[in-house]
């Protein structure tokens, strides 16, 4: 196994997209840790480290912050929350053009599918794990996600 250029790149992104500061990767014998510049270290280097890229200092963009959701159903604690299971990019839809999985007033179940995070060109399908009606989505195509984000809302069937 190795890494690309442009894998690399996209974890970089990934990171600086977040709110973390270092990451650790070990896969089939190689490591990748990525720092931002000016982080401390939170662990010592690890021996006979294989490969070590440095993000860039740049502040994440304002679309990566923790969306803020609506005045009208932020006080509604009825609402049940689907959050992402990782940090990726969502997508609402199977693949480009098609519906979404999913649309505002349509009612979802448990084992509902409300999109697909993508992460390392991987597809991890996302079900509701809830059952209600959808009555909000936070985020777009194509955001960056970070774990445990609330991606929508649902009032309970």
């Amino acid at each position: 196994m190795s890494f690309s250029h442009e894998d690399v790149q996209r974890l970089i992104k990934l990171l600086d997209s977040s709110h973390f500061d270092e990451l650790h990767l070990e896969a089939e014998g190689i490591k990748l840790s990525l720092r931002r510049n000016g982080a401390t270290s939170t662990a010592p280097a690890p021996v006979g480290l294989t490969s070590v890229a440095t993000a860039s200092p740049v502040a994440p963009p304002a679309s990566a912050a923790a969306p803020t959701p609506a005045t009208a159903s932020a006080g509604d604690a009825s609402l049940l929350e689907i959050r992402a299971p990782m940090l990726g990019t969502f997508y609402g839809a199977p693949k480009p053009g098609a519906e979404p999985f999913v649309a505002i007033g349509g009612r979802v179940s448990a084992d509902s599918a409300v999109g697909i995070i993508e992460v390392m060109k991987l597809m991890n399908s996302i079900s509701a794990g809830i059952e209600g009606v959808l009555v909000e989505v936070l985020v777009r195509d194509g955001d960056l996600v970070e774990f445990d984000q609330v991606l929508m809302r649902v009032r309970p069937a």
